[in-house]
Order: structure tokens, then C-alpha cells, then sequence
């Protein structure tokens, strides 16, 4: 297959590329700059010059694969405060790449999940911008388009992993000089190997149903006290209970995410597509200590 990879730069894309063409696809790679386009072509794959915002080079692009892997969102806008506007131009891009591909049949791999099995869940997913794109993706499907949506854990761990929660919670937990959780920090974050996660999306291009709802934890859950542990293990710092009251103050704008409780089941992923995570998980990872090495 042909393969049009937005994001192909980023942390899931380059792991999601080397799988593609080991497998014998051919890739096209979205980059918004120079320094990614080299990324893009070291990895091996066909180099798109552009970003989210040109819709109509994502319509041209599409039109011309087999199938689409949408992995590019607009992180720098989250960083400065402006999700919203970032889920806007998600759910703008989504809608140029369904445009190309309705009526083809031609696949469409959105992130997101499009439907959860619990109230709780139900309700975190409504209130979070994305999960308007997500259920975008998933209704595709009505317009002749294999949509599938790939739930995406909160950790996604590797060497890649430069922006994620983890450098996020070493670099809070440097700055303050404590490794902090909230409350009895019992809440669970799911977790996956950068590398198991690009597998997976192979795996899915490959044989996963229309209107599959693929999710990608290798962990199902793994409370945020064990983590700012061993955070603070390796940093050599206290480790210390963070009031709910004062998490503002010591989170700031990681906050919100410090208290998510999140566990995801893979099982039925697992067993669709014979997917068997390999590599380190989380805990194990950062005992690897990669996470603590500063340049």
C-alpha cells in the first residue's frame, strides 16, 4: 500500500514509519520544515512538504494514497494555552482527508476513541476538544471511508519520548525539588512502548475491520504514585503527597492531567490483530534511565 503519514516526524511517527516499510509499504511523509523533512527522508519514506493548515496539499495527498495514518496535532498551540484552536485545525485536516477519500473504500487511522464502555470515561472523553475529531473519524465510515481510531495511552514511552507526561512530571520534579503526586496518587495513567504502538498501527493498516476502535496501551494502568517514585528514586529528590488544593500552584499547567484516572484495556485489540507488546514497560523503562540524562 501506499501510505500518506501525517506527524511523520514525531515521536509515534517514527516508529510507525520503519514498521510500514520493513512491511513493504510505500510511505509519503507530511513535514512542516526542513528539519523534519530530513527526519522524514532518514527514516527511509517520501518526503510532503506542508502542514495541517494547507488543506488542500492534504486533499492532493490523500487522493493519491492507499490509505492515510493521521498522527500530526498542533502541540506548540496546546503548550501556549490554545487547545481548542489546536482541536479546530485537527478537526479542519480531518475533514480535507475524508473529503479525498469518500466513496474510495481507502483507509482513514485517526487517534481518539470513539466510543467507551463506562460513564466516567464517557464524560472525560466528551469534555476533551479531540473527541469531536475522534467521532469524525469513526462516522467516515458512513461515506465509504475504512475508518479506524487508534486510543492513544497517556504515556508512550522510549527513547523518543521528548515532550510527553513522563519529560514532563522529571521536569516539574526537578524544578520544585520534589518528585510529587496528587492526593495518594491511586489514579492510573496507561502505558505503552513507543515501538509496540507503531507495530500496532501496521498491524491495523494491515487487518483491522472498518470501524475498528484499536486501543494501544501495553499497560492497563500504572498508578502515578509508582511513577513519581521512581521519578524521584532516580533524581534522588523527595517524594512527597501534593494537597489537591495547592496542585496548581506546584503542577501549574500539568495539573489538570495529575489527577486523570484513565485504565484502558488492549484485550480486544490484542486478540484481533494477534499483537503481543515486546518491549520495556514503563517502570522498567525508566529504570533504564534514559529519562535522566541531561545533554
Amino acid at each position: 500500500m501506499r501510505v500518506f503519514v501525517t506527524g511523520a516526524s514525531g515521536h509515534i511517527g517514527s516508529a510507525v514509519i520503519p514498521e510500514l516499510l520493513q512491511a513493504g509499504h510505500e510511505v509519503v511523509g507530511l513535514a512542516r520544515s526542513e528539519t523534519s523533512a530530513a527526519a522524514v527522508k532518514a527514516l527511509g519514506a517520501e518526503v510532503r512538504r506542508g502542514d495541517l493548515d494547507d488543506l488542500d496539499g492534504l486533499r492532493e495527498a490523500a487522493a493519491n494514497a492507499d490509505g492515510v495514518i493521521h498522527l500530526a496535532f498542533n502541540h506548540d498551540a496546546v503548550f501556549a494555552g490554545d487547545f481548542a484552536g489546536a482541536a479546530a485545525a485537527d478537526m479542519a485536516a480531518v475533514r480535507a482527508l475524508g473529503d479525498a477519500l469518500g466513496g474510495t473504500g481507502k483507509t482513514l487511522m485517526g487517534v481518539g476513541m470513539g466510543r467507551t464502555g463506562t460513564a466516567d470515561s464517557g464524560e472525560a472523553l466528551g469534555s476533551n476538544p479531540r473527541s469531536a475529531v475522534a467521532r469524525t473519524v469513526a462516522g467516515l465510515g458512513e461515506h465509504g471511508v475504512r475508518s479506524l481510531l487508534v486510543g492513544i495511552p497517556q504515556v508512550v514511552h522510549s527513547t523518543r519520548d521528548k515532550i510527553g507526561f513522563i519529560p514532563t512530571l522529571i521536569g516539574i520534579a526537578r524544578g520544585a525539588g520534589v518528585s510529587g503526586y496528587v492526593g495518594d496518587g491511586a489514579n492510573r495513567w496507561p502505558a505503552a512502548h513507543t515501538l509496540d504502538v507503531g507495530r500496532l498501527y501496521r498491524l491495523a493498516l494491515e487487518k483491522a475491520p472498518a470501524g475498528s476502535q484499536l486501543n494501544a496501551a501495553g499497560e492497563e494502568g500504572i498508578t502515578v504514585r509508582e511513577i513519581a517514585e521512581t521519578i524521584g528514586r532516580h533524581l534522588d529528590v523527595p517524594i512527597v503527597s501534593i494537597p489537591a488544593g495547592q496542585a496548581a500552584d506546584h503542577f501549574t499547567f500539568f495539573a489538570p492531567f495529575m489527577t486523570l484516572d484513565n485504565p484502558m484495556s488492549s484485550a480486544r485489540t490484542r486478540q484481533l490483530l494477534d499483537w503481543k507488546p515486546e518491549h520495556p514497560g514503563l517502570i522498567a523503562d525508566l529504570d533504564q534511565g534514559h529519562y535522566f540524562t541531561t545533554e
